[in-house]
């Protein structure tokens, strides 16, 4: 046999090994693929929350950074706003006599410790929301995460931290916001002080709004960071959710130029779309653009749509799962991803310090908890009780026929 036959022969066996093991294997129900989120996401989450609530993060939290030099004064802010934000919705459920219930119960009572410790200038765990300019981004967080959980977090804390984190969410407001995506957390903060005190300062919450879509649009779903095309996952760890998250709130409360919602929604779709496609059939995706070290958060956009119900028409809920839950295994799976008391290491499959930038610490790769979001759908939602679906990138290396992939036109 010549050595072209040969490579013919062992490629037609691979393939139907990989193909007959994909049919054969016995798949993980809905239910199974939930456990593995929530025991990922508590995981993740705990050190943070547990902490705060015992007044002991600074005390305990690690400060690794590839700027060795630089001190990370807002690290702690990082770590809570953006573990919030990402646990919130799973928290909004709310606790009942299910074993996931009754842990979710516990996870709302230390969170809702935490923030009143995290508000309170007597407090060890006091956090700095206004020396510029990081405050701006996770003060923006945190109230994003108090959106998404407004009766279990925001309707559960007491009515003096509540005065205090209005206290504080304000004190962003001496922030100026760089002309990128940082003007979308200016725009976060003032949506939630609107929802929850009934006022904002109308040209902060809509500037970064509008600049997005009347100057900033690239086309098929894809935003400029500002004037600029960069090829990252931005639109994704930030551009997308916030800016439909800011215009649901305006919607609520009748603001011109929420009309832009429905856009927004076919544009984040779009976007969603996208994502879904590239994950591989592995769990695997590209390690392309700044930031990378926020690991599945850079799928923050498609989850959203999830959580929302607005994903597009050409991907089912369940194919989201499953190729969500295979990024979520194989990432946190890699060594030496959690040091040995179990705070998160930077990198992206492991401890990578090198695939980071210097403005990253410990705190800020908690925004991986972002790509969790569609825990807050319960457990009788078809995202988690329709069978195991292949994810697009799945069916295609199987010889699986898919559509093809096209541009929205707007």
């Amino acid at each position: 046999m010549n050595l072209k036959k040969m490579i013919a022969v062992c490629a037609a066996l691979a393939v139907t090994v990989v193909t007959a093991s994909a049919q054969d294997k016995k798949q993980p129900t809905g239910m199974e693929d939930r456990q593995v989120w929530v025991n990922t996401l508590v995981k993740i989450a705990d050190p943070v929350l547990s902490n705060l609530a015992n007044n002991t993060l600074r005390e305990n939290m690690p400060q690794e950074s590839l700027d060795t030099k630089r001190v990370h004064r807002f690290s702690h802010l990082e770590a809570v706003g953006r573990t919030l934000c990402g646990i919130a919705p799973w928290l909004e459920l709310g606790a009942d006599e299910t074993e996931e219930g009754k842990l979710r119960g516990k996870y709302i009572e230390m969170t809702r410790k935490g923030l009143a410790n995290a508000v309170n200038p007597d407090s060890p765990d006091y956090l700095d929301f206004g020396t510029p300019s990081q405050p701006l981004v996770d003060a923006a967080f945190l109230a994003q995460g108090l959106l998404r959980a407004p009766k279990q977090l925001w309707g559960g804390l007491d009515e003096k931290t509540r005065e205090r984190m209005i206290t504080e969410l304000k004190r962003s407001r001496g922030i100026k916001a760089f002309e990128n995506n940082w003007l979308l957390f200016a725009s976060m903060v003032e949506a939630a002080l609107l929802e929850f005190t009934g006022e904002c300062d109308l040209d902060r919450l809509t500037y970064g709004v509008f600049r997005f879509r009347d100057d900033w649009y690239k086309g098929d779903g894809v935003y400029g960071d500002g004037p600029s095309y960069h090829a990252d996952y931005y639109n994704s760890f930030v551009i997308h959710p916030i800016l439909t998250d800011v215009l649901k709130v305006m919607k609520k409360h009748g603001l011109a130029g929420s009309d832009f919602l429905s856009k927004q929604l076919k544009r984040q779709a779009r976007y969603a779309e996208q994502l879904e496609r590239m994950i591989s059939p592995e769990g695997a995706y590209p390690a392309v653009g700044r930031s990378i070290t926020y690991r599945v958060g850079a799928f923050h956009a498609l989850a959203h749509a999830a959580l929302l119900h607005e994903l597009p028409k050409t991907v089912a809920p369940a194919q989201v799962r499953c190729g969500l839950t295979a990024v979520i295994a194989r990432q946190f799976a890699a060594p030496r991803t959690f040091d040995e008391k179990g705070w998160l290491r930077i990198g992206f499959a492991g401890s990578q310090i090198n695939m980071s930038e210097t403005y990253i610490n410990t705190g800020s790769v908690y925004l991986c908890t972002f790509g969790f979001l569609a825990l807050g759908l319960p457990a009788t939602d078809p995202f988690w009780t329709e069978p195991f679906t292949p994810w697009t990138g799945l069916k295609a290396w199987n010889g699986e026929d898919v559509m093809a992939d096209h541009a929205i036109g707007d």
